[in-house]
């Protein structure tokens, strides 16, 4: 994990960088699709790494198949969350809107806020969780498909085998995250070229935490 901070730089080394962004850039462009095939270009960038070659992988539409597996997973995960916010929110919304229709009862006003409250929670909490268990489920399902990033027992076991490792990979997530909204901040459009960025900034993170752990290796 010592050059985890190389997340940053790394996508920069490749002569054809600009290239190559932009044409993932554009190709999320396209509904669903592009977002998959996003994804199977960083693992396909991640297989570089892994063969000690810092360039990323060329650009084009033959990464769906490889995407596939991570986007589904990735859905069902973040699926998960909602479901669970919802569960609590729903009620939150029920209370309110029957308290809204005469005279209001302070309690259940005070419980659909405590609700709403509590579903927010859980919705931020869980966004944060799967930050930090994302290289985990990366490393998961690039092995074993679908159903390898969906064995929660061994994604948290591998998660938790190096706590330190963990939390830094998922702060540096988080950070790509960041940078890749920067593109709306600057420039609507320009969301396109930095979330492209974020996914190669994501190779690396990945590669690093599957380095620094050992369990991530034996696995």
């Amino acid at each position: 994990m010592d050059r985890i901070t190389d997340a940053f730089a790394w996508p920069l080394k490749d002569p054809d960088w600009l290239t190559k962004l932009l044409i993932i850039a554009l190709s999320l462009l396209i509904p669903f699709v592009g977002a998959i095939n996003g994804l199977g270009w960083m693992l396909a960038s991640l297989d570089r790494l892994r063969a000690g070659e810092e360039r990323l992988a060329p650009a084009n539409l033959r990464y769906i198949g490889r995407g596939f597996s991570l986007f589904a997973v990735n859905f069902v995960y973040i699926l998960g969350v909602v479901v669970v916010a919802a569960l609590i929110y729903v009620p939150a919304v029920i209370v309110a809107a029957n308290q809204s229709q005469g005279q209001a009862n302070p309690a259940l006003v005070s419980l659909a806020v405590l609700l709403s409250l509590l579903a927010f929670s859980v919705a931020t909490l869980g966004s944060l969780a799967l930050d930090f268990a994302m290289p985990s489920i990366v490393l998961g399902t690039d092995r074993g498909g679908i159903r390898g990033g969906l064995q929660v027992r061994a994604v948290l076991r591998m998660a938790r085998a190096n706590i330190s490792n963990t939390l830094i990979a998922g702060l540096m997530l988080i950070a790509a995250s960041f940078v890749g909204s920067l593109g709306m901040v600057a420039c609507g459009v320009g969301i396109l070229f930095t979330t492209a960025y974020a996914l190669a900034m994501q190779a690396w993170i990945v590669r690093c935490f599957e380095v620094g752990s050992p369990a991530a290796n034996a696995a």
